[in-house]
């Protein structure tokens, strides 16, 4: 069992669904500043749904990706910056040039867990340009093992140095990472990865058992700072790993250092596991999805819950945010609803 692992610090992506994807310039500069004196070996930088995705649908950034690259690049002295892109909202012409002249290091190229043929441009023109580059399953429970490994085998194809499998719903029990990672593990030539949400509360066991499953790659948010109930909270995983006897190279005394930082300059609200948020676990719902949901079925008078069992019925993935708006107009008028 590899002993070492690399851990991805998600709190400046992952953590902007928190804020509506409002992180301000002097967050950014603070929260990179304190991580890179940590020792964390990769920071990730940008919009909740990556380069490029700011928009009216998924929420406006409060920065342009430019400058938040810009910012946190002045402040790494030793970890590395990394972004998140999904083909389709990131263009190569002008989005990952532009990340590329900032000086980013790392690129992880996600697609949807059944669709990672959209992946093969930007994996290798990020190759091709010298970078690090892993691909990135989301939504990795709606698929079984064999066909995520069939997916991990084209990103592999296309040169990714890497692939990270996304729990982006938080809904992953302890025998699926048992299932899923051990099967990547031995059907691939490179690396394999795990991203967990904390939905169900099971986001450091979650990530402790993919270590013991032979992942590499683990990621983590200061204080959880994520989408919905939050990631794995990075001072804690930190620690755990530790403990079990794991190498992250990061400085404990400095991580939890950054953690009462983000708490009193990054976070508006720590993050918590609400009964809505437990739903979307429970029902295979991306994360991003619970402020949305909350605030829409408040308006049309319905329950947060019942819609997110039947955005779960349907298979709603991260992108769809329209059929919120569908499901509570429906449901309404099920019940009768004045706002029907």
């Amino acid at each position: 069992m590899n002993k070492k692992l690399l851990i991805t610090d998600v709190s400046l992506r992952d953590g902007s669904h928190a804020v509506a994807h409002r992180i301000d310039r002097e967050q950014l500069a603070a929260h990179a500043a304190a991580v890179d004196a940590a020792g964390v070996p990769i920071v990730e930088v940008g919009h909740g749904n990556g380069l490029g995705a700011s928009s009216l649908q998924l929420g406006e950034s409060l920065l342009e990706d430019v400058e938040m690259l810009r910012i946190v690049r002045e402040q790494l002295k030793t970890s590395r910056m990394s972004i998140h892109v999904i083909p389709g909202f990131a263009t190569i012409e002008r989005d990952l040039h532009q990340a590329i002249e900032v000086g980013v290091d790392v690129i992880r190229v996600a697609s949807h867990c059944t669709e990672a043929d959209i992946t093969e441009r930007h994996i290798t023109f990020a190759r091709e340009q010298g970078k690090e580059v892993y691909g990135v399953l989301m939504m990795s429970h709606m698929a079984s093992r064999e066909v995520l490994l069939e997916e991990a085998l084209k990103m592999q194809a296309y040169g990714a140095e890497g692939v990270v499998l996304m729990d982006s719903a938080g809904a992953y029990m302890p025998d699926d990472v048992r299932e899923k990672v051990p099967h990547l593990v031995q059907g691939l030539s490179i690396p394999v990865g795990f991203h967990a949400h904390n939905n169900l509360c099971l986001a450091i066991g979650n990530s402790l058992i993919a270590a013991e499953c032979g992942a590499y790659i683990l990621d983590g948010a200061i204080r959880g700072f994520g989408a919905g109930a939050g990631n794995a909270q990075l001072e804690a995983l930190v620690a755990v790993l530790e403990r079990s006897g794991y190498q992250t190279g990061i400085d404990l005394y400095g991580v939890l250092d950054a953690g009462d930082l983000a708490e009193k300059s990054l976070l508006a609200v720590v993050p918590t596991t609400s009964s809505t948020s437990i739903v979307s676990g429970l029902s295979g719902v991306f994360s991003g999805f619970l402020k949305p949901v909350n605030r829409i079925s408040a308006e049309y008078g319905v329950d947060p819950r019942d819609v997110f069992f039947e955005l779960g019925r349907r298979g709603v993935v991260a992108g769809q945010e329209d059929l919120i708006l569908e499901v509570a107009q429906a449901l309404s008028k099920e019940k009768g609803g004045e706002n029907a």
